[in-house]
């Protein structure tokens, strides 16, 4: 798996698909995309919708933010060991959600949104495992 996706190419198709990710829960938050397809239909006020959809933009935010890190597109002084483990905790949120995604109420969720945490979940395990050219 490491060396069928070279290094640069998972660090743009993650930062792609989570730039679609953020736009996809932007709409939900603002209401264009109804917020009963996702988090599994299980999500039954607007208050709990806006929290949610909050939560996941910071997420996604904050995971854009150490792979460009990883990448060395964003030159910060932090240590390798914290953007290694920030990176391996998405490696396993994406493969948990990836098997939540699968229960899904809805079968759009379960179509579209399993194949993308999946790849996320490969792709991010891709990027942990490439040696750190960070500080230790």
């Amino acid at each position: 798996m490491l060396k069928i996706v070279e290094f640069k190419t998972a660090i743009h198709i993650v930062l792609l698909l989570l730039c679609l990710v953020i736009l996809f829960h932007l709409l939900v938050l603002i209401e264009i995309v109804p917020y009963n397809i996702v988090w599994g239909g299980r999500l039954k006020t607007v208050s709990a919708m806006v929290r949610f959809e909050i939560a996941s933009i910071a997420i996604n935010i904050l995971l854009i933010a150490a792979i460009t890190i990883k990448s060395r597109y964003l030159k910060l002084a932090i240590h390798s060991t914290i953007i290694t483990a920030i990176l391996w905790m998405y490696v396993i949120l994406f493969s948990i959600n990836t098997i939540g995604n699968l229960a899904a109420k809805m079968t759009l969720e379960t179509a579209v949104f399993t194949p993308v945490t999946l790849i996320l979940a490969l792709l991010c395990y891709r990027i942990v495992m490439e040696p750190n050219n960070l500080k230790k």
